[in-house]
């Protein structure tokens, strides 16, 4: 086995980069280990570009193996890893929107990129995963702009210390006032991940400074290495677009392109002129094989035109494709419920074309779902998901199933609204919302998130404020990068033609949620920082909006949702109501039908409706109710025995004796004279024996006149 390493040492800790001959079929491959942490990235590129999509056809895939935790994972009945995780999904989407925008998409071969999780130490896998797939294809013969570095800053919660815990694993709790992944190049960034606690604007900019410089030893470590042992890049060279097409371009298309980029309905006149040039296409070429290529370089230099067009409409002559100024929202419409009352609760939110309606369902701490993965367990009690339905773009398609845009979507709007959500001590309810998008014509994800602060307070979720999110965009020149508009709120064609979607979400404290993708090879921090303030002003306008529709969460929750009630027992007190193999609580449920979750400090919730909730918590503190002398109880006669009767109180919760001589203020012969059982008796505590767990009860010192004397009076002997 040939081996070569390399070492970095970076924020206290040692990255080791191995290349050797282990996968060397593939194009690039390289295995980074760090502190036990170790995962293998490699890179192959297609033979040819026949059978080409139509786009750049590069895969991303994160590989998650059970062995890596030392653990076998999986149902009884199947031991092999199955569909992805949540967190494969997420993880191949952030090596994704890192790597993509650094290719040259006139190539036409496949390229893939896999990422195997080999073994997981104290060292978050997927900010590695980042690193050693840009080593896999900066060393490889595949053509690429890299290499990039990625690395997590964090500020733990309860601290003012923002810092590089670079390889910190994740342990599936929400730890940090701010979580942030960056990755960029040459002092560019170019991808964002990031979830806060409100942080301001200006503490965000300067975590992304200290991002950079970090970046940036990472990034000279892989330059090290590449001029090392890289491979010579292949070359492709870019098509060269047929005078016949430009002449065509020219005459047909060229003068309609500003009346059909510029109006109110850009979106749907630009598709028009799209769908009039490939009819002219069709006429002119067919669908012959031999001039497949020539129309897939017209198709290509359409997109080019537009783009140029829409840069140079922003840049130059200030205009957007629909007529708003640069920092302008969309029209907003906020409703908050009135869809359903079977419904918990629900928002729907309007921002231009873009329309969302989120519901919100509200149940008991069993219903959280449960994390059993390779890297994160634990339970998780907010959840938000995010569907795209075709009918939302005007589209038909399939469906079932998740893709990984409704999976990031999702993730991201959870990301976002996590930071407000109540604690579990003082709302217990799992919380779910799902955001089903509606109609699409620009960043449904902060639309989601808008309509589900409106479905939260609706449902009378007590958040600690609303939050709004916004996409901002970019409008970068090609020949002077001094000169650039920023946008806010884009729309579908600056979405698809313009430099960045840069997605921001916050409340009126500061920011919760941001996410960067970007189509350049790069964008400064100094952009993303005004990005970021001038998105400040657009989560005001839409906060304004919310807060006229529905200005805090309501009162009381839904009298649909499930009552949660929450009583405190003593941690030796819990297996008393468990029960040997579950047999008391299990009964306690079939009586109340209300669901029962135990902690392990002896935190009782009991979740039910139409009272059993009530019911249940009746009885479990009946049954830990620890009796003091000189309580006060009505009690049921369950047993008559010879030396007096055993009696049922605190609605079942406690059993006591009451002596025959502690029934009446006068001598009882037999306790069957005056007690009969099932009567209903009041008595009063007189004795605690805490160790026999037995009490003592009198029924006369709780009532002397309760029980009348049934002996006749005797009459006094005659002398």
């Amino acid at each position: 086995m040939h081996k070569k390493e390399y070492k970095l040492n970076i924020a206290g800790r040692e990255i080791v980069a191995i290349f050797s001959d282990l996968a060397d079929q593939a194009h690039g491959s390289v295995m980074l280990k760090c502190e036990d942490t170790v995962v293998l990235a490699t890179a192959v590129m297609g033979k040819d570009g026949k059978n080409n999509p139509g786009f750049f056809n590069l895969t991303v895939e994160y590989l998650e193996k059970f062995y890596a935790s030392g653990q076998i994972l999986g149902s009884q009945f199947t031991r092999r890893e199955g569909k992805p995780s949540d967190k494969a999904i997420l993880a191949s989407r952030v090596i994704d929107r890192t790597i993509r925008p650094l290719f040259s998409h006139h190539i036409k071969n496949a390229v893939q990129v896999i990422v195997t999780v080999i073994a997981v130490g104290k060292s978050d896998p997927t900010i590695l995963g980042v690193n050693a797939a840009s080593l896999a294809i900066a060393t490889s013969d595949i053509p690429w702009r890299g290499p990039v570095g990625c690395v997590h800053i964090g500020k733990p919660k309860g601290t003012e210390d923002v810092g590089v815990d670079l390889y910190i694993a994740p342990d599936g709790d929400n730890k940090y006032d701010l979580d942030l992944t960056v990755c960029g190049r040459d002092a560019h960034v170019t991808m964002i991940e990031a979830m806060a606690s409100e942080v301001s604007e200006t503490e965000l900019g300067n975590a992304l400074d200290l991002a950079m410089k970090h970046i940036t030893e990472i990034e000279s470590f892989q330059k090290k290495i590449v001029s090392e042992i890289g491979k010579e890049k292949k070359f492709f060279s870019e098509p060269v677009v047929p005078q016949e097409i430009v002449d065509m371009f020219h005459n047909q298309i060229e003068d309609k392109m500003e009346a059909s980029l510029f109006n109110k309905d850009s979106k749907r006149t630009i598709h028009e002129l799209e769908d009039t040039w490939i009819k002219i296409l069709d006429e002119k070429y067919g669908s012959a094989d031999e001039n497949k290529d020539v129309v897939s370089i017209a198709k290509d230099y359409f997109s080019d035109k537009v783009d140029q067009e829409l840069h140079d409409g922003a840049i130059n002559k200030n205009k957007r494709a629909d007529g708003r100024g640069m920092d302008e929202v969309r029209p907003l419409f906020c409703e908050a419920g009135g869809v359903s009352s079977v419904l918990h609760g629900t928002g729907i939110f309007y921002r231009g074309e873009t329309h969302v309606l989120s519901v919100l369902t509200l149940g008991g701490p069993d219903d959280a779902f449960v994390q059993d993965g390779m890297e994160v367990k634990g339970e998780k009690r907010f959840m938000h998901h995010y569907n795209f339905p075709p009918y939302s773009a005007g589209e038909t398609g399939r469906l079932g199933g998740i893709n990984r845009r409704e999976m990031g979507h999702g993730f991201l709007a959870e990301k976002a609204l996590t930071p407000v959500i109540p604690n579990k001590i003082d709302f217990p309810y799992t919380i779910r919302v799902v955001s089903e998008s509606m109609a699409s014509n620009g960043s449904t994800s902060q639309a989601s998130i808008c309509a589900s602060s409106i479905a939260l307070m609706d449902g009378g979720v007590p958040i600690s404020s609303p939050v709004a999110g916004i996409a901002m965009g970019l409008m970068l020149s090609a020949e002077d990068s001094t000169k650039y508009k920023i946008l806010t709120d884009i729309q579908g064609p600056e979405d698809h033609y313009g430099d960045m979607d840069f997605k921001v979400a916050g409340t009126k404290n500061g920011i919760t949620a941001i996410q960067l993708d970007i189509k350049l090879d790069g964008v400064p921090v100094k952009i993303l920082k005004e990005s970021l303030t001038q998105s400040r002003a657009a989560h005001k306008t839409i906060l304004e909006e919310i807060n006229r529709t529905i200005e805090k969460p309501r009162s009381d929750i839904s009298p649909n949702a499930p009552k949660i009630l929450v009583t405190k027992i003593k941690p030796d007190q819990i297996g008393m109501v468990i029960g040997g193999g579950g047999k008391t609580v299990n009964k306690i449920r079939e009586d109340t039908g209300a669901e029962i979750t135990i902690e392990d400090d002896g935190t009782v919730f009991l979740t039910g409706k139409n009272g059993a909730a009530e019911k249940a918590r009746d009885i479990v503190e009946a049954m830990t109710h620890e009796y003091v002398v000189g309580e006060a109880f009505t009690a049921k006669v369950i047993k008559i025995i010879e030396v007096g009767a055993i009696v049922s109180f605190n609605n079942g919760g406690g059993e006591g004796l009451v002596h025959i001589s502690e029934i009446a203020p006068f001598r009882v012969s037999r306790v069957t004279d005056v007690l009969k059982e099932d009567m209903e008796v009041p008595v009063k505590v007189v004795g605690v024996d805490k160790e026999r767990g037995r009490i003592s009860l009198s029924i006369k010192e709780a009532d002397r006149n309760f029980i009348k004397n049934p002996y006749p009076p005797v009459e006094p002997k005659k002398e």
